[in-house]
């Protein structure tokens, strides 16, 4: 069993020699955000005074993103997405901020970003319309029901799961999303050599993912932020980093020469995630 590297997490504000920080006192959710009613052919569209990759593109070139209705049976990508292509998953994408990014920077990739909230998923999908992107879909759904039902073994070459909603308190543990049985599907859906990208700013999740994760897969955590997106990956990464709280981030890779009976053996000695997850204290910037 590999062991977690014992390297210290990165500060959300690493990067701040090159990114200064916005003045204190100010609403991050309202600076320099773009209003998408009035984006026009060859803007850039500004998150938090972060662009989000990808122009916008004339009215004639926008595609359709959404499914709007889940299949019966598993995904068949080629259906989907009309190739055959490597698939990376976003598990929560919220308003679509990495799955727009990467869609953008890997063309000959495709992609799949869920999440459980409908109004979210609406601003993703008129995202990638209006960046006229054929790599990329966007669904309603929970991570549970898309493993579970959704997903053909070795299906998968990427997972992301950015700032999984934590539930704060121990009689909430049972809604988390990442329970050893979520961890052994993970294994099952992703390809040979697949990889899952992790990342919270909640020291006691942290502490259980790296836990569980280096039980399962070959891991490594993620000492500074993401190269190919520095300002961050999701909003909440953002409003982490304005807040100056520790964001802890890892890669698992699936190991091989495990066995479903040695999956199955594995995900049963693991505990559940029962801890409380105390809310880190807050402050919009630094002084």
């Amino acid at each position: 069993m590999n062991r977690p590297s014992k390297r210290r997490p990165s500060k959300g504000n690493a990067d701040n020699q090159r990114f200064p920080p916005k003045p204190p006192g100010v609403n991050p959710r309202s600076v320099n955000t773009s209003d998408p009613t009035t984006l026009k052919p060859g803007d850039i569209e500004l998150e938090m005074g972060i662009p989000i990759p990808g122009a916008i593109q004339p009215k004639e070139q926008w595609t359709q993103t959404a499914i709007k209705r889940l299949p019966e049976a598993p995904f068949v990508w080629p259906d989907l997405f009309g190739r055959e292509a490597p698939v990376a998953m976003d598990i929560g994408c919220g308003n679509g901020r990495f799955t727009i990014s990467s869609s953008v920077r890997r063309p000959d990739w495709d992609h799949l970003g869920i999440d459980a909230l409908p109004t979210v998923i609406r601003y993703a999908t008129r995202r990638g319309n209006q960046r006229g992107l054929n790599n990329v879909r966007f669904a309603v759904s929970d991570g549970w029901k898309l493993l579970d039902r959704l997903l053909k073994d070795e299906s998968v070459d990427e997972f992301h799961i950015y700032h999984p909603q934590p539930f704060s308190s121990v009689e909430d543990s049972s809604r988390r999303m990442l329970t050893p049985q979520f961890l052994g599907l993970l294994h099952r859906r992703l390809k040979p050599n697949g990889k899952v990208f992790l990342q919270t700013d909640r020291k006691p999740y942290w502490q259980y993912i790296t836990s569980c994760f280096s039980a399962l897969f070959d891991w490594e955590e993620v000492l500074e932020p993401w190269p190919e997106d520095p300002h961050g990956r999701s909003r909440r990464e953002m409003l982490s980093q304005n807040q100056n709280l520790t964001i802890y981030r890892g890669i698992a890779t699936r190991r091989q020469g495990v066995s479903l009976e040695s999956v199955a053996q594995i995900v049963a000695q693991m505990p559940a995630p029962e801890f409380a997850v105390v809310r880190p204290q807050r402050r919009l910037y630094r002084p």
